[in-house]
């Protein structure tokens, strides 16, 4: 496995894409993305390139060549040289792979993912497939402290989420709410024995990363990974 987190920096895009802005649903140029993509892929020594969709589900898709993975935000693939790409802003990016099953995988995940169970629904769609050790690395993501929410959001986290994770995931200050999704990533990871270690750069508070909430129309880094 091959793989690498993506910053703002290092692309041809302009303002207020700049610069290495990987979606091509925020308003850039499609020529600038397609170039960033390249360099994207480069990064991994990759010619294809699998992009996930990211729609804020539990839908995953098994990749079989270059292209979009439509409505998904999971995606899954045995095919050597052909590399996966999860979006995000605040969300959490996240690969995983299987090295010696030859499966890799790919994930964004924000709290309504979270709750949705697109976690737990990769890692079933990489057993489904052959992996069995599988490791995983979290990219930068929205930190607690930088995220606060409405009540709407800890209820629909509370339907989707067993106590003992809600009460990791969400924090009330005063008459606030806080989410960290990360946190509820990783234990969802480890609650299916994956390995997991995550990049902890707040999107929020690095100017050097894409952050939704810090900027609103803003681009997007990205976590990619090959074999």
């Amino acid at each position: 496995m091959t793989w690498a987190a993506t910053g703002r920096s290092g692309g041809v895009s302009e303002a207020p894409w700049s610069s290495l802005n990987l979606s091509a649903t925020v308003g850039d140029d499609p020529e600038h993305v397609q170039a960033n993509r390249r360099t994207a892929a480069a990064l991994v020594g990759a010619a294809h390139l699998c992009v996930l969709d990211a729609r804020h589900g539990a839908t995953v898709q098994v990749a079989t060549g270059a292209g979009i993975a439509a409505g998904a935000d999971g995606v899954v693939t045995r095919e050597h040289g052909l590399a996966l790409l999860a979006l995000a802003a605040d969300c959490v990016p996240v690969v995983l792979a299987d090295p010696d099953a030859g499966v890799i995988a790919a994930a964004h995940c924000g709290w309504r993912g979270l709750g949705a169970g697109i976690i737990d629904a990769t890692v079933r769609q990489m057993r489904a497939l052959g992996a069995t050790d599988i490791i995983a690395i979290s990219g930068p993501a929205i930190c607690a402290a930088c995220y606060p929410v409405g009540q709407d959001c800890i209820d629909e986290l509370r339907a989707g989420l067993p106590p003992q994770v809600l009460a990791r995931v969400a924090r009330r200050t005063g008459d606030q709410w806080r989410v960290d999704v990360r946190a509820g990533v990783h234990l969802q990871l480890q609650a299916h024995g994956v390995q997991v270690r995550g990049i902890a750069r707040c999107t929020f508070e690095d100017a050097g990363l894409f952050s939704y909430r810090r900027d609103a129309v803003t681009g997007r880094h990205g976590m990619i990974v090959v074999q």
